[in-house]
């Protein structure tokens, strides 16, 4: 499968700064497959060397009593009879069994630059953090974060565009010309385009369940797949938690994030998962679900906002699933209804919220929202080139009742409505129309600062 973050991998490999890269990112979301299967064997074919740290107990014996890369160079080379050269692709995998590689990428990146270094793991940040608090005592041995001598790029589910890429490249290039020429589809090709989109809301981007839809077509089996992810995700709890008491909650709270979305308010609401709960017994488990890329966060903004972006406070907040096809799996909703012809009334806004949340996040935007007086919103806020835009995001057509109340405080270049309805952009009201197959055009145009720009706003 053709995975997007592919590029970034291109792009550090060919950088003369290049430093050993970390690759963070969920369980499942296909790290190993895109740096080991595609990357590697593309790029470094016959030329680079693979360690399970999990399973290859020699290596991550010997890896975790020293960060000296002249003697692990020498060790792997004689273990796997390769020799190691500027030529060869050295790959850690599940590093989160050896934390000692990390402080060994320091000195990689010191003494061995011109060795291409990846190294990965599923839950990395927080089995490191673990081992520094344990051994915070023997300052000599603590682990210390390689700060300012790796480069970083995070992995998630596939986006939109990844998945319709697969399943159909040819409508695919169809609705990115669409896109980049701001135009409208045709509507038959517009409805074609839509229908991916349902598919997606369904299926979702792990890639095992993408890759079980591309190759048997067979949706059933592609639920099943999420099913048996959707439990490893609440078994890994079990796994990196530091108590019992924290496991649980970890697990009440992934549980519930369907169930928080779907009250009037959206903003996470602790005594809805347990009688009598306050924020800050939630506190570890949301910061480890965050860091894990389990679920994403998005801040409420009220009123009158500034630029940076920057929370009011830290009490007001939602949670967002970071796979929607997980997402449409803890609703309980019948898979049927998301190839019916009454899904538009079947399916609640928040689907399409959380699809949106997701898509900024993994382009690279932060996630914000406004709430004015009388309960008035916007979904989300961005902010790009120093211009803000409000996102409205609807299920259907819609009108965007609050933006007159946002602009009462704020300047806006223009707001963006992302829905069903097709492409279209309204000068006197400076309203952006896309429909959702364009939201990861968009959302990578937020964040390259490369957004459509009409005559009305020069």
């Amino acid at each position: 499968m053709k995975r997007l973050a592919l590029d970034n991998l291109i792009q550090w490999m060919n950088n003369n700064r290049r430093k050993p890269l970390i690759v963070w990112g969920a369980r499942q979301v296909g790290k190993t497959y895109l740096i080991k299967n595609i990357f590697a064997e593309k790029y470094f074919k016959d030329n680079y060397i693979y360690v399970d740290c999990k399973i290859e107990d020699e290596i991550r014996n010997f890896c975790s009593s020293t960060a000296n890369p002249n003697k692990i160079i020498e060790f792997i080379s004689l273990q796997k009879n390769k020799q190691i050269s500027s030529k060869t692709l050295l790959i850690f995998d599940e590093v989160q069994e050896c934390p000692n590689i990390i402080s060994a990428l320091k000195y990689f990146c010191q003494d061995f630059s011109s060795i291409p270094v990846i190294a990965t793991g599923s839950m990395v940040r927080i089995k490191l953090q673990r081992e520094s608090k344990k051994e915070k005592s023997n300052e000599s041995g603590r682990f210390l974060f390689p700060i300012g001598k790796i480069d970083q790029i995070t992995i998630y589910p596939m986006t939109f565009d990844e998945f319709f890429i697969n399943n159909n490249e040819l409508l695919f290039n169809k609705i990115q010309s669409a896109y980049h020429n701001k135009t409208m589809l045709e509507q038959p090709i517009h409805e074609l385009a839509i229908e991916q989109l349902y598919l997606y809301l369904l299926i979702g981007g792990m890639p095992e369940a993408v890759y079980s839809y591309l190759t048997n077509k067979n949706i059933l089996e592609s639920r099943n797949i999420l099913k048996s992810l959707y439990d490893n995700y609440l078994a890994d709890m079990q796994l990196y938690q530091a108590s019992q008491e924290s496991v649980v909650r970890s697990q009440l709270l992934f549980q519930n994030i369907y169930k928080e979305l779907n009250k009037k308010s959206r903003n996470f609401s602790p005594s809805l998962i347990l009688e009598k709960a306050k924020n800050r017994d939630f506190h570890s488990s949301i910061n480890w679900l965050i860091m894990a890329h389990i679920i994403n966060q998005s801040f409420q903004l009220k009123e009158h906002i500034t630029m940076p972006l920057i929370q009011d406070n830290e009490s007001n907040f939602r949670l967002f699933l970071g796979d929607i096809g997980m997402f449409s799996y803890q609703s309980g909703i019948n898979a049927t209804s998301f190839i019916s012809n009454e899904r538009e009334n079947t399916l609640s806004g928040i689907f399409y919220e959380n699809f949106v949340a997701n898509e900024l996040v993994a382009k690279g935007n932060k996630l914000f929202y406004w709430r004015g007086k009388n309960s008035c919103e916007l979904e989300f806020i961005v902010e790009s080139n120093n211009k803000l835009y409000p996102i409205d995001v609807k299920k259907g057509k819609g009108t965007l009742n609050s933006l007159e109340k946002f602009a009462n405080h704020n300047k806006f270049e223009y707001a963006i409505k992302i829905s069903r309805n097709n492409f279209g952009y309204n000068s006197e009201q400076k309203i952006l129309t896309i429909p959702f197959y364009f939201t990861s055009f968009i959302a990578s145009d937020i964040i390259n600062g490369t957004l459509p720009i009409f005559e009305e706003n020069k």
